[in-house]
């Protein structure tokens, strides 16, 4: 029996709403009599081949239908989905014999048969919200970002009321816009882009204490909390100055009441659209809400700091002259800044030819032009003015770039039912939590799907961090095609760790990455999955003592 599925995404990682038990746990049929390995390094490496034969492949032709894609913004679509394709296809003897030879397949038998000696208790079921929202914690990083942000504006905001801030008193629409300021410069890829730059610069040195680099890529990672917090202060500010002109309205003027209800309209409106449940489950709206709202609140403040310098309360008329005294505002400069930072990605969209293929029907391959750095993100969209889809981007630094998309939405799905000869494109890329590889020496990558994207770079082309790579995933040949494979396949042995669950079953993925961590003696584990294949790594690694982080809500 079929049960529908949809699908949601959290900061770029794609998924199905709809829980299963455990999304890493092994079940298999018990294997006697299994060898262990002799390689010191890599346990699990005895071979020369990165991926398992296709002799051993299991019986099963199911398609994949587990793809962890670097997509912000696919649509929430309704699907068919039968839950024993969560579970491992069922193998015969003779297959099982086969896979004995398998390395990989040495370490699930091992790791299986250790769980048979300690079983967990059955994990209960969870909603992907509660995982993305609880699951991280409650004294995360980003929540303590939001909280001392709205906590230092709350107490301006009292100090000002008390008469104690003068300043913050009289300028109550300055705090405003200044907090309006900030939540753009969180959410502006340029500015962010520098600013990462600038860490990696800095930070990734030897001699660096890794205390500081990991608390660097927790901030980082965490913007997301300012920006939140911000936004509910701009608010804040702005009712306070509202509240203020109603009470001196003989020295004001019906229109600049009226742009600044107008004003504070939106920005709830956008916060509401914001909101987690709204934003999980509709995303398309939060998105085009937010941009829509933001960019008719920008209008109006224009209008608002023009209204406000041009008005004599004396003769309750507009003046002529208000160049000279614009310039003089603090405003003017802050929302002059605000400006810049938002119209900086549109100015750089193009209209490029674009190759698309399709492995299979569950992912396709774009290929642009262009080299591009490792870690680097980029988004592209079918049309400019509508939804715009971030991914990972695979690159050898020369002459050009591709992406690797799971089919899990309509434009996705339109990349392999329909592929496309040209896309738009921003041609200011993006860093993200990936781009931080670079400040570390050691590191290991773990990656589900096809969030293999956002890592590929660091083996295609020169690193300053040496990387080692854990990718599990399902029908690797036949989800993401021969070449992506023979990417992947061209490297050392002891760097790249491949488990095909078509053929091997489903692994601890957790423990898989402690393990390659510690073989591997990495500094920190940056892991792309699920929310609940992220979060259960990153545990795992911590309690290991060993740094690790994951896509973030919010991030």
């Amino acid at each position: 029996m079929q049960s529908p599925v949809r699908f949601s995404s959290c900061r770029g990682v794609a998924f199905e709403i709809k829980p299963h038990e455990d999304p890493f746990a092994i079940k298999k049929p018990n294997v006697e009599g299994e060898s262990q390995s002799s390689n010191k390094f890599w346990p699990w490496l005895n071979t020369s081949k990165v991926f398992p034969s296709s002799v051993h492949r299991s019986i099963s032709s199911k398609p994949s239908i587990h793809f962890c894609d670097l997509d912000l913004h696919d649509d929430y679509e309704e699907g068919e989905y039968s839950e024993e394709e969560e579970e491992m296809e069922e193998v015969d003897d003779d297959d099982l014999e086969k896979q004995k030879q398998s390395p990989l397949h040495l370490l699930a038998a091992s790791k299986h048969e250790q769980q048979q000696q300690q079983p967990k208790p059955p994990r209960k079921q969870e909603s992907r919200l509660s995982v993305i929202l609880l699951d991280q914690g409650l004294f995360t990083v980003y929540k303590r970002l939001f909280v001392v942000c709205l906590a230092l504006n709350i107490t301006g905001i009292v100090l000002a009321i008390t008469g104690n801030f003068l300043y913050a008193k009289n300028r109550a629409t300055l705090f405003s816009i200044a907090n309006i300021l900030a939540l753009t410069l969180c959410r502006s890829e340029a500015f962010l882009r520098v600013v990462f730059w600038l860490a990696v610069k800095m930070l990734g040195r030897s001699w660096v204490p890794l205390f500081v680099k990991t608390a660097a890529t927790s901030l980082l990672q965490s913007l997301g909390g300012i920006h939140r917090g911000c936004g509910l202060s701009s608010i804040a500010w702005l009712v306070y100055a509202l509240i203020q002109t109603l009470g001196d309205r003989e020295n004001t003027s019906n229109e600049i009441i009226g742009v600044a209800i107008a004003i504070l309209a939106l920005l709830c409106l956008s916060s509401l659209a914001a909101f987690p449940l709204v934003r999980h489950l509709h995303h398309n709206v939060f998105e085009r809400t937010h941009r829509l709202a933001g960019w008719t609140a920008l209008g109006l403040v224009w209008a608002f700091i023009i209204l406000t310098i041009s008005y004599d309360p004396k003769t309750k008329t507009y003046g002529d002259d208000i160049g000279s005294k614009m310039i003089k505002q603090q405003e003017f400069w802050f929302t002059l800044a605000i400006t810049v930072l938002i119209i900086i990605p549109w100015l750089t969209m193009r209209r490029v030819p674009v190759k698309v293929s399709a492995p299979s029907g569950h992912a396709s391959i774009i290929k642009f032009q262009g080299g591009v750095k490792a870690g680097i993100l980029g988004r592209i969209s079918p049309s400019p003015f509508s939804e715009w889809h971030a991914f990972g981007i695979i690159s050898d630094g020369k002459k050009e770039h591709m992406m690797l998309a799971g089919a899990v939405g309509d434009f996705t799905r339109s990349l392999v039912s329909n592929p496309p000869s040209h896309l738009w494109v921003r041609q200011v890329h993006f860093a993200g939590l990936p781009y931080l590889v670079n400040m570390y020496d050691r590191v290991l990558v773990v990656a589900t799907g096809s969030g293999i994207c956002v890592f590929l770079s660091f083996l295609l082309q020169p690193c300053a961090a040496n990387v080692c790579l854990v990718w599990v995933a399902k029908g690797i040949e036949q989800n993401f095609g021969k070449e992506i494979k023979e990417m992947v396949s061209g490297y050392p042995k002891e760097k790249v760790i491949c488990h095909d669950t078509a053929v091997l079953g489903r692994p601890n993925v957790s423990q898989m990455s402690v393990d390659a961590a510690k073989a591997w003696g990495a500094e920190v584990v940056i892991v792309t999955s699920n929310p609940e294949g992220s979060r259960d790594v990153v545990n795992a690694c911590k309690s290991a003592g060993i740094a690790a982080f994951g896509p973030i809500w919010d991030s």
